[in-house]
């Protein structure tokens, strides 16, 4: 395995490619441009940017600290929960509050482990938030918090909009090159780099506006790689009467409307997927104990009649009269919520035997948190260095804009035009006709539809050309016989916006064939 040091260098091929064009133009750029640059440099060199992002009470914060697998970011409405918070991995856990002049002041943690509520500091004068944990899951990943969009806070809104793609602006031409960066040029090159968003049952008017300065943002080209994915939180709170074909189930139900989510967001989101972040939080954090083991255990041994009654809702379960007291059943109520009470139950009444570890694994795997996890790696992990150079060149090119300098602008066009020119390049192309693809933007017949995905989805050869385990000449002659059929497909038959995509995966299949023609041990 890679050591942890390793890992937070340049994604890939490309990330260093504009990182070595950064480098380059710093000489040739305004100071305050190339200070841009050295922000570029440095996110480059860092793991991907993840913000969580969604309406206020969308059950962000919750979800976050279930990724991390820690309760950390508070839930409860506070001063800190109007602030971006970026977690990122530190040998020490710390939390830094920057300041809008820069400065940086230290705090601890609280004593419950998390985020104080409180800070101590004017807010109005906060940046954001840096807090740096000793978390193996943040060595690649850094995971941002975000104030909810429809807060009636309009700082915390402008916080998050900013960080989701703030609108560039021109910047007026003028005297007193400085090498501080303006607003405009910390806007461009302050944002994530991917977003999970977080939806409830209903999507308003301002969940696609954000999805769409979030793609502005971070698009180099007219579709930027598939950078976002949505989570419809809160599953177990759907009615399964309220969604046709759930047949009564409620994870049936959420799922059916994900569907329906996914197909209203894109080409926003690569996908909607259901979960519960609650249980997630408590199955994963350490926050479900072998004391609410036990108390599930003994409700589990109610009569059935009695347990459907008290599950009607929170009001009944808490106050009805029975061996458990209201306050430990309270307790289970903020950790698991009606519905991971009866899941839990279901299972004990399964395997009267179960363990405390067997059922947080059951609540765990209830909640849906292992499919977002899987489709972060695809997503996200998997395509880190087209994602990170994408995100990248958008701010390179933010910047020019944002010098005002017609010559400048065009030096930095140049040399990026020279840049997508290159191979390592086409994985660029490559993402963006995923993008078109899997958002149903250009229709493909479903087995191409599921080539392109496939050839675009993966960094593994054998993956890529649905061989795994083939030897390198059956992969090299199978790579050929692709290339020159999406070539044919290309120039006959093909619509033209099926053509531009044909074009893009015969060039990524010939980039393969070369790649296994040239690799050492050819032929084996």
């Amino acid at each position: 395995m890679t050591a942890p040091t390793e890992q937070r260098r340049l994604a890939g091929p490309l990330s260093t490619s504009v990182a070595n064009l950064c480098r380059r133009l710093q000489p040739q750029v305004s100071a305050r441009t190339a200070a841009g640059f050295a922000e570029v440099l440095r996110r480059l060199d860092a793991p991907l940017q993840v913000a969580v992002a969604g309406r206020i009470k969308s059950g962000k914060s919750t979800l976050v600290n279930a990724l991390i697998g820690r309760r950390v970011a508070p839930t409860d409405v506070g001063e800190c929960t109007r602030l971006v918070t970026r977690f990122q991995y530190g040998t020490v856990d710390r939390i830094e509050v920057v300041f809008t002049d820069g400065r940086k002041q230290v705090l601890p943690f609280a004593a419950d482990g998390m985020i104080p509520a409180e800070l101590g500091v004017d807010i109005e004068l906060v940046s954001h938030l840096e807090a740096y944990l000793t978390n193996a899951v943040l060595q690649h990943m850094t995971v941002i918090d975000t104030p909810g969009l429809g807060s009636l806070d309009a700082a915390s809104v402008s916080r998050t909009e900013q960080l989701l793609g703030a609108p560039e602006r021109e910047q007026p031409e003028g005297p007193g090159d400085t090498d501080e960066l303006d607003e405009t040029s910390r806007n461009a090159v302050a944002g994530a780099e991917a977003v999970l968003y977080v939806v409830t049952q209903g999507i308003r008017a301002d969940d696609q506006q954000a999805l769409a300065a979030f793609t502005a943002a971070t698009a180099s080209r007219e579709a930027g790689p598939v950078n976002a994915i949505a989570v419809l939180n809160k599953a177990d709170t759907i009615a399964p009467e309220s969604v046709q074909g759930a047949d009564g189930d409620v994870w049936r139900a959420a799922t059916l409307l994900a569907e329906k989510q996914a197909a209203l967001l894109k080409p926003r989101v690569a996908d909607v997927l259901p979960v519960i972040g609650l249980l997630a939080e408590s199955a994963e954090s350490g926050n479900f104990t072998s004391a609410d083991a036990d108390a599930l255990r003994q409700l589990s041994t109610l009569d059935d009649d009695v347990l459907e009654t008290m599950l009607i809702s929170a009001d009944i379960f808490t106050s009805w009269e029975c061996e458990v007291p209201s306050g430990i059943r309270l307790r289970l109520l903020e950790k698991l919520d009606l519905h991971g009470v009866r899941c839990a139950v279901d299972a004990i009444r399964a395997d009267p035997d179960i363990t405390a570890g067997a059922l947080r694994r059951t609540l765990l795997e209830a909640s849906g948190l292992a499919a977002v996890r899987s489709r972060l790696d695809v997503v996200f992990a998997a395509r880190a260095d087209g994602i990170k150079a994408a995100a990248a060149l958008a701010s390179v090119t933010a910047l020019a804009h944002a010098s005002g300098d017609p010559a400048e602008r065009q030096r930095v066009h140049d040399a990026i035009e020279v840049l997508l020119a290159k191979p390592e390049a086409h994985q660029l192309r490559l993402l963006e006709a995923l993008t078109l693809v899997a958002a149903g933007a250009v229709d493909m017949p479903d087995d191409l539809a599921e080539e392109v995905l496939r050839v675009g989805s993966n960094a593994d050869v054998g993956a890529q050309l649905g061989m795994p385990g083939a030897n390198r000449a059956d992969l090299a002659a199978h790579a050929l016989e692709r290339a020159g059929w999406w070539r044919s497909f290309a120039s006959f038959g093909a619509t033209p916006a099926q053509s531009r995509v044909a074009h893009v995966v015969h060039r990524a299949y010939f980039l393969i064939w070369q790649q296994l023609r040239q690799s050492p041990g050819r032929g084996g």
